[in-house]
């Protein structure tokens, strides 16, 4: 990881496209601004471990829904 120090209205750049500005800093939070290509996703890292619960939610029920089906499917024969 890669660790600086950055004052407001500061920026770092990440690779050629992609540029971090700090714009506010309070008490407590950093307010931080990404400019980036439209085609690079950014979200917030909470949200991806969210997007991932989720994910693992639909497969086990996708499992759970086979499961089932194939189980119905013996019951009428």
């Amino acid at each position: 990881m890669l660790v600086v120090t950055r004052k407001q209205d500061e920026s770092i750049l990440i690779s050629d496209d992609i540029e971090i500005t700090v714009l506010e800093i309070t008490r407590d939070k950093v307010k931080i601004g990404v400019n980036a290509p439209k085609e690079i996703k950014i979200i917030r890292s909470e949200l991806k471990e969210t997007q991932t619960t989720n994910e693992q939610s639909a497969h086990v029920s996708n499992i759970g829904i086979d499961a089932l089906l194939k189980s119905h499917n013996q019951e009428d024969k």
